[in-house]
């Protein structure tokens, strides 16, 4: 029993120890290969969306141009409308002031 405690066990241990830090080892070498592989992909991408960025600006650009277009003609109508109505407004109430 002595020689199972004090030879045997630690001996066992040493060796378990022993193969699980070099199956840690391995892995982590495999980790590091795909965390490079997943950064060329990550470039890549970026790569690719960066290129977009020219056509997402003329669009920006337009959608801006669009935008200052419809604001200015929405404001044109606004004022003609409240104009027309301000006259009509004013009409009635001449109408109201004599009875």
């Amino acid at each position: 029993m002595e020689f199972l405690v004090n030879i045997l066990l630690p001996c066992i241990l040493y060796v378990v120890a022993i193969i699980l830090l070099i199956i840690l080892i391995i892995i982590g070498i495999r980790f590091i290969k795909i965390l490079d592989k997943v950064d060329k992909v990550v470039d890549d991408v970026e790569d690719k969306i960066n290129s977009f960025n020219g056509a997402l600006a003329v669009v920006k650009t337009v959608g801006d141009g669009l935008s200052t277009i419809g604001d200015s003609l929405i404001y044109s109508i606004s004022t003609a409308v409240s104009k027309l109505f301000g006259k009509f407004k004013g009409k009635y109430e001449e109408d109201e002031d004599y009875e």
